[in-house]
């Protein structure tokens, strides 16, 4: 008994205390180990977003231990933990809510491992408490920062800071939805590993610096949503990485640059909402890999004749309304086999309008209201029953559709029926006549309504009908 006791001894000293040893300090490594500094740093920039009366007194150890912060992730440097991401506002619904009268402290620039920091909705005061993005310390955060978000602050005010060029790793800027106004910075394009630029929804003013044609990194460009002014940078020629562009709902003019064509990756390509004049340059149609291109309301003006359209068989959305563009609508668009929108309402094409247009296999609007087409519309009725109101043709004045060839159901909205011919007799010889002014038209819908057919044979009927019409031929000549 002895024995067996003195092995249980050795097995405890040999094995059961260092394991527990290690456990234990497995434990203190993973648990504790954030630094002093930063936890103070840290505890110091929520207060000033969430208010003076926030401890962090439930989180245990610290806010990168057992009960984090949702919106903080923490990494290891040199065993300890450090903040590399801080999300402010209310992503979730345990997320840092703001406190009405936040502040930007200093200790915001002291956090040298964040890697990314984002404000939602967090400055939404414009008249009690409006605020301005610091502009003298984010050279400190050089080093690391890597994505920067500003979205949904409408209390947001002031200019972008030019120290925002010194952010050279940073890949993310968004400025989104917020009170921001002024001029765009030149150096922004020194930012030369931007990959994601999102400025929209602000009150930015001037002219794009020809700078920003030298992020060639660069795969999303959003301006949309400001009173941008000015002609398209011919700079732009080199953002030859860019998947998606959108300027729209600014006040950009002159003509769309030919060196457009050289973004060869672009899908999307929205200028709508502007004031671009000169005509559709032909290089779009090099740009293979577009896949919406809106381009509506401008005062454009020329014709769709000069692009061979079928080069961008890529087209899902093509938006080319309110352009005053002129001359037919070219056949070549009726190879655009992937087309799911195409508006060119609002403009003034003339001619007959082919019926390959309703056999696109992918459509499903199709808007040509607003325009000076001619002639009748020759679409099948299950065209008009699959597309309903999605099929725009009204505002035609010379446009119609076959009378009886479609349902009362199914006829194109805003369009009228085509007049219907009709055989005269008993002159020198037969004459078709149109009922064009609609009195011959009348009498003849007040015939068939008694009961009678218009073209009976019956030899006391036709004199009737010859009375009627000589009454009708002899008004006719003196009015």
């Amino acid at each position: 008994m002895k024995s067996s006791s003195n092995i249980s001894d050795v097995i405890f000293v040999l094995f059961i205390l260092p394991l527990g040893v290690w456990c234990d300090g497995e434990a203190e490594s993973v648990v504790a180990p954030m630094g002093i500094a930063e936890k103070e740093a840290l505890y110091s920039i929520i207060q000033g977003f969430l208010g003076n009366g926030w401890n962090g007194s439930d989180l245990y150890p610290d806010p990168c231990g057992w009960t984090p912060i949702q919106g903080i992730s923490c990494d290891l440097f040199d065993g300890l933990w450090y903040v590399t991401a801080l999300n402010i506002g209310p992503i979730h619904d345990n997320s840092l809510a703001c406190a009405p009268n936040v502040e930007f402290r200093p200790h915001l620039f002291h956090l040298k491992h964040l890697k990314s920091l984002s404000f939602f909705s967090c400055f939404v005061s414009t008249l009690q408490h409006p605020i301005a993005i610091p502009t003298e310390t984010w050279g400190l955060l050089a080093g690391s920062l890597e994505s920067l978000e500003f979205r949904s602050n409408p209390g947001l005010i002031g200019q972008i800071p030019t120290t925002f060029g010194n952010l050279k790793k940073l890949q993310s800027l968004v400025l989104l939805g917020n009170g921001l106004m002024g001029e765009l910075p030149m150096n922004i394009g020194n930012l030369i590993n931007l990959r994601q630029l999102v400025l929209s929804g602000n009150y930015f003013t001037g002219r794009i610096p020809d700078s920003l044609g030298g992020l060639n990194e660069l795969l999303i460009f959003d301006l949309s949503r400001n009173s941008i002014s000015g002609p398209l940078p011919l700079t732009f020629g080199g953002l030859t990485s860019l998947l998606k562009l959108d300027l729209s709902k600014n006040q950009l003019e002159g003509k769309i640059p030919t060196q457009i064509a050289n973004l060869k990756n672009l899908t999307l390509l929205d200028l709508s909402n502007n004031k671009f004049s000169g005509g559709l340059p032909k290089s779009l149609q090099e740009m293979s890999s577009l896949e919406e291109l809106v381009l509506s309301s401008n005062p454009m003006g020329g014709d769709l004749m000069s692009l061979e359209w079928h080069y961008l068989q890529g087209l899902i959305i093509l938006d080319l309304s309110n352009m005053s563009l002129t001359g037919g609508i070219p056949e070549s668009i009726e190879e655009l086999k992937r087309i799911r929108f195409l508006g060119l309402n609002d403009n003034k094409f003339t001619g007959n309008l082919s019926p390959k247009l309703a056999a696109l296999p992918s459509v499903s609007a199709l808007y040509l209201n607003g325009n000076n087409l001619t002639g009748e519309l020759k679409f099948s009725e299950l065209f008009y029953g699959k597309m309903g109101r999605r099929f725009g043709a009204w505002n035609n004045p010379n446009l119609c559709y076959p009378n009886g060839l479609v349902s009362r159901s199914h006829v194109p909205f805003g369009v009228k029926p085509c007049l219907q011919e009709v055989t005269l007799h008993g002159s020198d010889h037969d004459e078709k006549s149109k009922l064009g002014n609609g009195n011959l038209d009348q009498i003849s819908q007040f015939t068939t309504s008694l009961g009678f057919s218009s073209h009976g044979d019956d030899g006391l009927w036709c004199t009737f009908l010859a009375e009627i019409l000589m009454i009708v031929l002899v008004l006719n000549f003196y009015l």
